[in-house]
């Protein structure tokens, strides 16, 4: 009984050890992440300035990345309607 013990207390402490916090397909690079900020940053969220109202001013930049990539993934230079930002107007 007492080698059983043993053999089951061993057991559970080798088993944290065999669990990964993260899979590989879950794994996020430093440039991903970089690449998601500087599309957040694109849309208006500045992470400084947003210390008071952080998960919902995150959320509302998120929610408008997913709407511009949905329209037709429009880049920080054009608005949802086409227009150049830097003043020329479409005819």
């Amino acid at each position: 009984m007492k080698k059983l013990m043993c053999v089951v207390l061993a057991a559970a402490t080798v088993m944290p050890f065999a669990a990964f916090a993260q899979t590989a397909p879950g794994h996020v690079t430093r440039a991903q992440v970089r690449a998601e900020l500087a599309q957040l940053e694109a849309v208006g969220y500045r992470p400084s300035a947003h210390d008071a109202d952080y998960p919902q001013a995150l959320q509302a930049a998120e929610a408008k990345v997913a709407a511009r990539d949905a329209y037709g993934g429009a880049n920080a230079n054009t608005q949802a309607s086409g227009a150049a930002r830097n003043g020329e107007t479409s005819q």
